[in-house]
C-alpha cells in the first residue's frame, strides 16, 4: 500500500521568524521532508495531470494539512508515466493573513535529493530572505535577501523616468545613483506588490523558491543610454493589478513624463485599471514590449501593447541589420519601432555584466532616446 510519510513542523506559540535570525532546520525534518520524497519516488505515476509548477505540468501524489496548520504537497512530474521529478512542499496555513510558503525540497527520478530551500518571513509577513540550504543536513550553502533596506543617497538630478517592471536591485551602486531621491534623501518610487517603499527586483510568480529578476537588466540599459536619467522604479502589482492605476498617478507626481513598460499578458483586463489611468495623462510617454512570443499582436494580442492609446509607443526587437529578432512579436496596427536589442551588455540582478535578448530590452532602449530628446 502507498503510503506518504509528511513533514513535521515544530513552531514555537507566539514565534516571529525574522530574517535577522539563522533558522536551523532540525534533522527529524530534514529526515520527513526526504521520507516524503522518497515515499513518491517509489510510488507509481498517477494517470491525471492536474498542477503545474515553473510551466510544468505535475501529478499530484499526496497533499495534508496538519493540525498545527502546516500543509505538505508531495508532487511528482512525470511526463507518459515516466518519473523526471518530485517536488515536496510545505506551506504554513495559519500564521499570516495568506499561506506561507516555508520550504520545499526536491529529487531526481533516482531519487537524490537535488535542493532544499526555505523562505524567511518578517514580522511584518513579507519574505526577508530565500535560504540554499543542503540537502544532506541543512547546513546553510547560500543566502539572497529579498526585501533589504534602500541604501542612503542623494537625488542625481536630471530627466525623470519611471519603469515598471519587477523592481530594481537598488543594492548594486550603479543603480543606486541615479535613484530618485526627495528631499530627505528617501527613495522615490515604491513597490505595489508588496504596498511598501522597497521596490526590490524580485518576481515569484511561478514559485516563491525560485524567483525571476528582470527589472535590472532594463533599468540597466536606461541609465547607460541616458546617463541624465533620474530613475523612479515602481514594482508592479500582480496580486492586484487595479493598483496599476495608482502607480500611473505616483509616476506622474514625481514628474516621470516617459515611462518604461517592459511587460504585458494575454489578459486585457488586467490592463483596466492602467488604460483609464494613462489615457488620462495624455502628458506622459509608456513604452511598451510588444513580447516575445512570435506572434502578430494584431490577430492574437498581447496587452497592453494591443491597446489603441495615443500616448502608447510600442517596440519589438530586431538584429543589428534590421531584421525582426526570433521570437519577437509584430504587428502593422500595434507595433511602432523595430529596434535592435539582441546581446544588448546589461548588469544582471546579481550586479554581474551579462547580455540580454528580446523586445523588454528595446524598451530601455526608446525610453532612454525619449529622455535625452
Amino acid at each position: 500500500m502507498r503510503r506518504a510519510v509528511f513533514l513535521i513542523v515544530a513552531l514555537a506559540a507566539g514565534a516571529v521568524l525574522s530574517w535577522l535570525l539563522r533558522i536551523e532546520p532540525a534533522p527529524d525534518l530534514l529526515d520527513d521532508l526526504r521520507a516524503a520524497g522518497l515515499a513518491a519516488c517509489a510510488a507509481q505515476p498517477a494517470g491525471d495531470e492536474d498542477g503545474t509548477i515553473q510551466g510544468n505540468v505535475f501529478t499530484e501524489a499526496a497533499t495534508r494539512r496538519r493540525a498545527d496548520g502546516i500543509e505538505i504537497a508531495v508532487r511528482r512530474f512525470a511526463p507518459g508515466g515516466q518519473l523526471r521529478r518530485v517536488i515536496v512542499d510545505a506551506t504554513d496555513m495559519v500564521s499570516g493573513e495568506a499561506p506561507r510558503p516555508i520550504m520545499t525540497m526536491s529529487f531526481n527520478a533516482g531519487c537524490d535529493a537535488l535542493d532544499l530551500r526555505g523562505l524567511i518571513y518578517g514580522a511584518d509577513g513579507t519574505a526577508e530572505r530565500l535560504e540554499i540550504l543542503s540537502p544532506d543536513d541543512g547546513s546553510l550553502i547560500s543566502a539572497e535577501a529579498l526585501n533589504p533596506p534602500v541604501p542612503d543617497g542623494e537625488d542625481p538630478g536630471g530627466t525623470t523616468v519611471a519603469l515598471f517592471d519587477s523592481g530594481v536591485n537598488y543594492t548594486i551602486p550603479e543603480i543606486a545613483a541615479r535613484l530618485a531621491r526627495d528631499s530627505s534623501g528617501n527613495l522615490v518610487g515604491y513597490d505595489y506588490w508588496d504596498l511598501d517603499g522597497r521596490p526590490y527586483d524580485l518576481n515569484t510568480k511561478a514559485s516563491p523558491f525560485f524567483p525571476l529578476h528582470h527589472g535590472t537588466t532594463v533599468a540597466s540599459i536606461l541609465i547607460r543610454e541616458a546617463p541624465d536619467a533620474r530613475l523612479v522604479p515602481f514594482r508592479y502589482p500582480d496580486p492586484d493589478m487595479r493598483r496599476m492605476a495608482d502607480m500611473v498617478a505616483a509616476a506622474d507626481d514625481a514628474g516621470a513624463v516617459v515611462v518604461a513598460m517592459p511587460m504585458g499578458s494575454n489578459d486585457r483586463d488586467d490592463w483596466s485599471a492602467f488604460f483609464d489611468a494613462a489615457r488620462g495623462r495624455p502628458h506622459m510617454l509608456f513604452v511598451v514590449s510588444a513580447g516575445n512570443d512570435d506572434r502578430d499582436i494584431d490577430a492574437a494580442p498581447i496587452w497592453p501593447a494591443a491597446a489603441a492609446l495615443d500616448n502608447l509607443l510600442v517596440v519589438t526587437s530586431s538584429t543589428p541589420f534590421g531584421k525582426l529578432a526570433v521570437g519577437s512579436n509584430y504587428g502593422i496596427d500595434s507595433v511602432d519601432l523595430m529596434v535592435p536589442a539582441e546581446k544588448i551588455p546589461v548588469i544582471d540582478h546579481r550586479g554581474a555584466p551579462g547580455e540580454a535578448s528580446g523586445s523588454s530590452y528595446a524598451v530601455p532602449r526608446i525610453a532612454a532616446l525619449a529622455v535625452r530628446l
